[in-house]
């Protein structure tokens, strides 16, 4: 028993000195590290929507469907790969209340990579009377990629800044003995901070498609901020 005992006090002690003997006990910078990026979204989601009731019976929704298949093609789409319904329940048909009509809907989810791509897009489907499309949400297929580089911009700023508040004072700074990621954010324009990033889109020359209307998206924006302690020498 008075074994048992010696051996609490001493892991009593170990514990207590182990929290108070700490890298705050020794001489310290603490800055913050902060970065951002830009980047071109290559990723461009397009949600085209088949309504049978929109063309008056002049065409089913496959024919639709077949007729837009033929056009994306012929501007170099492969919609094998590219284009997908876009939920179980897109392949569907509505039964109007009150009537026996039925009246077939489609959705569909178009991958492009550019602007321009899907400008041409907008064009040939308003050709084949295709309006109902939109600008689903826009990504980046190395977006992980650019999240690291942005973290490692940011740890580099905190370094440079450490460097030379440290020459200020006449000392140098050593090592990290301290790092914590506070922020990795994206961004664009019009959701604020997003996950999967909607588009601030600016279009021109949609009113008369004579010829292929100007798109320009707004880039994807990465922020990264981080707090590192560097021992002062």
């Amino acid at each position: 028993m008075k074994r048992l005992c010696i051996l609490l006090l001493a892991l009593v002690s170990m514990v207590g000195f182990s929290q108070t003997k700490n890298f705050i006990d020794q001489p310290y910078i603490e800055v913050t590290g902060m970065a951002e990026m830009e980047i071109v979204p290559n990723e461009i989601y397009l949600k085209i929507l088949l309504n049978e009731a929109d063309y008056k019976g002049k065409a089913s929704v496959e024919e639709k469907e077949r007729s837009m298949i033929q056009q994306l093609e012929s501007i170099g789409i492969a919609t094998s790969k590219d284009l997908v319904v876009q939920d179980i329940a897109s392949n569907f048909k509505f039964y109007l209340l009150k009537s026996t009509a039925i009246m077939a809907v489609k959705q569909y989810q178009l991958k492009v990579s550019d602007a321009l791509t899907a400008a041409r897009v907008l064009k040939n489907l308003e050709e084949l009377e295709i309006s109902n499309v939109s600008i689903e949400r826009v990504d980046h297929s190395d977006l992980e990629k650019y999240k690291a580089e942005v973290k490692v911009m940011a740890i580099k700023a905190a370094k440079t800044k450490a460097d030379y508040l440290s020459e200020a004072i006449g000392q140098t700074c050593g090592k990290a003995i301290y790092i914590q990621e506070i922020e990795n954010r994206i961004y664009d324009d019009l959701s604020g901070m997003a996950g999967g990033m909607n588009a601030n889109i600016k279009i021109r020359g949609v009113s008369s498609l004579e010829a292929e209307p100007d798109i320009e998206f707004e880039k994807i924006k990465l922020e990264s901020t981080i707090i590192v302690m560097f021992n002062l020498n």
